[in-house]
């Protein structure tokens, strides 16, 4: 499809080589922005990959770039998710993994094209940035841009909501991510509240921690079902969840235990072994992934094995996911989480956590940071439009 008085020419990506060049058009986009963690090239791949990806058996996708002269100027993808459409009862068509350069041409003439690729298969509103499911990249970044960003996060120049908001779009609904500035020094708050409640939950309810020798012993007890269904069970009422099937567990399994240190996965049960809650932190990647140009290959993996094991002054721990079962959410399972992982980051000797992004409107997540020094440091959100 071809704009005649632009000269942009929207393109389907049909082969493997274009498929490549829509996931690395983000590096070259960012590659000079000292803020921005673009998409690491072989993880990418594989979530378009339907062999790779169990997502894609119940979402419809066509990515498609923006050409001018020959130049890519922009991409998105088009997604359907029946499974999350079925269960909210709607008819939405998301977009993701957009970007755009600064022409309103270009994106009006992306978005267009996903609004009416939706109408062609009966949906009635088009919402975004969203992926396949809330595991993927997720919101357009509208305040802290000049924060440094995380593998797990969508970094997006200031101009990108300007367009959204020239096109007729409007928040649908917004995010927090907060800086955790670790417990030293002039930042102690209140920290010792954690383990007052730990200690005193452990003797009322029976709660424990569990903790592992290593990766092995996580597959080996069952654990990873366990923790993601807890993941589930926490997140069901959140914005766009879609619920995490046997398979899709797996291949996120595979995909965030490489960079998993034990010593930061901390595991709450009852008494009687039921996972109630759990949190999962890794050291930040984002300084190795600039470094890697985004690809493992063929010397990036050595700038991630760097920042993985042999980094001797950590600055930044990622908190990718911390979540407790709804119905313990007021008596105090969390508290053993932040008790355990907080003398862990002390020791290691890091100035901060990055939170994942949080919804505005989720009091308890956003209260549970409470007897900590914490900043907001960046908003995002996603857009919605009536088709």
């Amino acid at each position: 499809m071809e704009d005649n008085k632009s000269g942009i020419i929207i393109k389907s990506v049909a082969t493997p080589k274009e498929m490549r060049r829509f996931v690395r058009f983000n590096w070259e986009l960012y590659k000079d922005c000292p803020y921005a963690v673009p998409d690491f090239l072989e993880d990418t791949l594989d979530t378009f990959n339907p062999k790779k990806n169990p997502a894609l058996k119940f979402c419809d996708v066509e990515c498609f770039v923006a050409l001018r002269e020959g130049k890519m100027v922009g991409r998105v993808a088009a997604i359907i998710n029946r499974r999350a459409n079925e269960h909210w009862k709607e008819k939405h068509v998301r977009f993701g993994w957009i970007d755009f350069v600064d022409d309103i041409q270009v994106s009006k003439a992306l978005l267009e094209t996903v609004e009416e690729w939706g109408r062609q298969r009966g949906m009635d509103t088009i919402v975004g940035p969203l992926g396949f499911t809330d595991m993927d990249l997720e919101g357009m970044l509208t305040d802290g841009f000049d924060q440094l960003s995380t593998m797990n996060s969508i970094y997006n120049y200031p101009y990108y909501p300007e367009h959204m908001f020239q096109l007729g779009y409007e928040k649908e609904v917004g995010w927090v991510e907060r800086k955790i500035l670790v417990p030293v020094g002039d930042h102690v708050a209140n920290m010792q509240k954690y383990f007052k409640i730990a200690e005193l939950v452990k003797k009322r309810y029976g709660f424990r921690l569990r903790k592992f020798k290593d990766k092995a012993e996580i597959r080996r007890e069952g654990y990873i079902p366990k923790v993601l269904n807890v993941v589930n069970k926490a997140y069901a009422n959140l914005y766009g969840y879609c619920e995490l099937d046997a398979e899709q567990m797996e291949t996120y399994a595979k995909q965030y235990l490489q960079y998993l240190d034990k010593r930061y996965l901390s595991v709450v049960e009852t008494a009687e072994g039921e996972v109630i809650g759990m949190g999962i932190c890794i050291t930040s990647l984002s300084r190795a992934i600039q470094k890697a140009h985004a690809r493992l290959f063929p010397f990036g993996w050595w700038h991630m094995a760097k920042a993985l094991w042999f980094n001797r002054h950590p600055q930044v721990l990622d908190m990718l996911l911390v979540g407790v079962l709804p119905e313990y959410q007021d008596k105090g399972a969390n508290a053993l989480i932040f008790a355990d992982i907080i003398p862990q980051a002390i020791k290691d000797g890091y100035e901060w956590a990055e939170t994942h992004h949080q919804l505005e409107d989720n009091l308890p997540s956003q209260t549970q940071w409470k007897n900590l020094d914490h900043i907001i440091h960046k908003r995002r959100c996603a857009f919605r439009k009536t088709l």
